[in-house]
């Protein structure tokens, strides 16, 4: 239960600390964003309040769809899938996971792209809940992509025109997996570059991005999530570096990266003024308590 109610915390965490920095024009780069973090005594020293560290509306929608997961009142305008990998981890519930996911995606993003990125950022919370080894979640989500598909098939109406850009979603991952040299047939550890520092992440998240700015779609939100997950390992100064402090949509990346620090590690690294004034904290406490109760009390 713990790791539940950490997921939420920080997610709104990774959301918050990215949320400041596109939120002023100022700060729109990597190098520029870490060089104000020290100015201001560095992270240890940060206390997130709603005033001064608000959260996005990436928190928001989180919170409508954990709300929506754990009540039956419906999905309303959520977008962020973090809590539909919470509430059906489960093996078993694969197909359900993947239905919701890319049923509550299409209310607001009905474009593969969008609708995927529900898909990709749901499976990997479920695969943490399992335990499943971090460098295996890439691999294991393109091989759902396809039972996607066919649920897609039978339930949208005109699925040929989405071909192309399915094809562009696939092809995107595929292409991390290759540079990032995660083999098919053996659980290695993933290739980073020896130089890459904020300027170089920024310039590697712009070129995954189909618009330059890192983040801003449902393919590379997730997956610079899951870079800095995979670089960082459970140092999270590290990936807050990676995930919300780079020139991109940091508070998609760094919520959906901190919620999963959270179900992976959580609150033991974590210094308390990041989450103990954190807007709505009593809020998402009571979610993830109440995502892990139903999830894991349901037969």
């Amino acid at each position: 239960m713990d790791k539940f109610k950490a997921a939420l915390l920080l997610g709104g965490v990774g959301d918050a600390l990215g949320y400041r920095n596109i939120s002023r024009e100022n700060s729109v780069l990597g190098p520029k964003i870490q060089e104000e973090l020290k100015e201001l005594g560095g992270l240890d020293k940060l206390v997130l309040s709603a005033e001064k560290w608000p959260v996005s509306d990436n928190t928001f929608m989180h919170v409508a769809t954990a709300e929506a997961l754990t009540t039956g009142s419906g999905f309303g305008a959520a977008t962020k899938a973090m809590s539909i990998g919470m509430r059906y981890w489960k093996p078993e519930r694969l197909e359900t996971l993947i239905e919701v996911s890319i049923e509550c995606g299409r209310m607001t993003h009905n474009h593969p792209t969008g609708f995927l990125g529900s898909l990709c950022t749901a499976l990997f919370v479920s695969y943490a809940i399992q335990g499943k080894p971090l460098v295996q979640w890439g691999r294991d989500m393109m091989k759902v992509v396809p039972m996607a598909e066919e649920f897609c098939k039978k339930t949208i109406r005109h699925m040929a025109e989405y071909q192309e850009h399915w094809f562009y979603f696939e092809a995107k991952w595929q292409f991390y997996l290759e540079e990032r040299k995660i083999a098919e047939d053996q659980d290695n550890k993933p290739t980073f570059p020896d130089h890459y520092d904020a300027e170089e992440r920024d310039k590697t998240y712009r070129k995954w991005s189909s618009e330059g700015r890192g983040g801003r779609r449902g393919h590379d939100a997730p997956m610079i999530a899951y870079d800095a997950l995979l670089g960082a390992g459970d140092n999270w100064a590290e990936l807050c570096n990676r995930a919300m402090f780079h020139g991109g949509e940091s508070a998609a990346t760094g919520s959906i990266a901190g919620c999963i620090y959270g179900l992976l590690y959580g609150l033991n690294n974590i210094p308390k003024g990041l989450y103990q004034d954190l807007e709505h904290k009593e809020k998402l406490e009571n979610l993830g308590e109440a995502l892990y109760r139903i999830s894991t009390e349901e037969k």
